[in-house]
């Protein structure tokens, strides 16, 4: 629970806290209806909105941000210098503009109680995106994408869309 002080309810010095019980939810754009993944579609999950409806919700797409949609694919890969998101056309890296994004998206949000990510994303997977050797090899499928890798670095509750509403369905 958050309190915020509302001035103009002040009574002779009294303040009274308002306590807001929304939590604030960041959630991947496409999975509200947004079209921004990389073909131009969406991933719009009515189920996840309606477990949702009583959250403040924050979407993010960073893909669509830096390069726009429709865009050429991308895949996590093992490198010497990390895990990077390399363009499936050309092989260019990638990552710098997502981790730019995800820096300046938490840094202007900080109060996130919980972050939901696009299952198998390069940048949203919270803990199932594939990550692939330099030739292309898959040697994982529970790897972060690199957005849910800052929420997770910030202590964010995470999750993938999917895993939430299995989660659920099993309550």
């Amino acid at each position: 629970c958050r309190y915020d002080f509302d001035i103009s309810k002040w009574d002779m010095g009294i303040s009274i806290a308002i306590c807001i019980l929304m939590k604030r939810v960041a959630i991947s754009a496409c999975l509200l209806g947004q079209k921004c993944r990389y073909d131009g579609a969406d991933n719009e999950s009515i189920e996840l909105m309606d477990m949702l409806k009583r959250s403040y919700l924050i979407p993010f797409c960073p893909e669509d941000f830096a390069f726009g949609s429709p865009r050429h694919t991308m895949d996590l890969v093992q490198t010497i210098n990390g895990d990077r998101a390399l363009s499936n056309e050309n092989g260019k890296d990638l990552s710098s503009p997502i981790a730019d994004y995800a820096n300046m998206f938490f840094d202007k949000n900080s109060d996130i109680d919980l972050f939901v990510g696009k299952d198998r994303s390069p940048s949203c997977g919270v803990c199932n995106a594939k990550l692939y050797d330099s030739d292309k090899n898959l040697i994982s499928t529970d790897s972060m994408g690199l957005m849910a890798r800052e929420a997770n670095k910030r202590g964010i509750n995470s999750i993938d869309a999917q895993s939430l509403i299995d989660e659920t369905k099993q309550t």
